[in-house]
């Protein structure tokens, strides 16, 4: 029988990091070890002999989080938003010369990660983009980390094409009528009692329009990507930022 890998969860008592710790429980090729609410001090990764930690926290504290993962020779597979620029500096630093691996996902949803990708290469043949993210109103950050993301990945796209911004005549507007802008691209975000997440990327020419959409209607929709950076994590040394850099898109 393959030997299995020891996890740990942190934010376990969370709507993500419940069904984290259902997923890892039930996966044949893991072990969960530990699963820590906020209180728990985190030295108990230590003495469960923790390998892979899963941080499904809260920006306030994932940053101290990884840090002591690394520090303490883990590898760490996180999904809490939080991470700018500063901070992934100062983590990328902490990594330099080690074998430990960093993945730092925006969203964990295989659908949702394909269609960011997808949208991003087809951002250069069309003149303008948009991007709607929609929430369930209980998310404390907007826009959100897949959108900030997939508009990254659109941006340095259309960058290396040399597509310029896209077009937009608004002279007079209300306060947020335009959504914000990241890298050059808007996004406007939705809160509404109902939703789980959803975004739409919307690509636009003369005469057509072209839409991606993903859809989850429940966190288990999560559970195979986190599954899947559980499982690679520790043969991608460094940091990996996107679940799109384990997977071959062949793009």
């Amino acid at each position: 029988m393959t030997e299995q890998l020891a996890v740990a969860v942190l934010g376990a008592n969370g709507r993500m990091g419940a069904e984290a710790v259902k997923a890892v429980e039930a996966a044949a090729d893991l072990k969960l070890v530990a699963a820590l609410g906020r209180k728990d001090s985190l030295d108990t990764l230590v003495d469960a002999g923790a390998l892979i930690v899963v941080d499904l926290t809260v920006p306030e504290s994932t940053e101290a989080n990884v840090r002591f993962a690394v520090e303490h020779g883990m590898h760490a597979v996180v999904g809490t938003t939080g991470w700018d620029a500063d901070r992934l500096a100062r983590l990328e630093e902490l990594l330099a010369g080690q074998e430990i691996g960093v993945l730092i996902a925006p969203n964990f949803a295989l659908g949702s990660v394909l269609a960011s990708a997808f949208a991003a290469k087809a951002s250069r043949y069309f003149e303008s983009v948009e991007i709607i993210e929609l929430h369930h109103p209980d998310k404390v950050d907007a826009p959100s980390g897949t959108a900030v993301r997939t508009a990254q990945l659109i941006a340095a796209e259309r960058e290396a094409a040399g597509v310029p911004a896209s077009p937009d005549a608004t002279t007079s507007e209300r306060p947020g009528a335009r959504g914000c802008e990241v890298d050059g691209v808007r996004v406007h975000s939705v809160r509404l009692r109902g939703l789980v997440a959803h975004q739409e990327v919307l690509l636009g020419g003369p005469g057509e329009q072209l839409t991606f959409r993903h859809d989850s209607f429940d966190r288990a929709s999560f559970m195979p990507g986190v599954l899947l950076g559980i499982r690679n994590v520790a043969a991608n040394p460094g940091l990996t930022v996107g679940l799109d850099g384990y997977l071959d898109l062949g793009l």
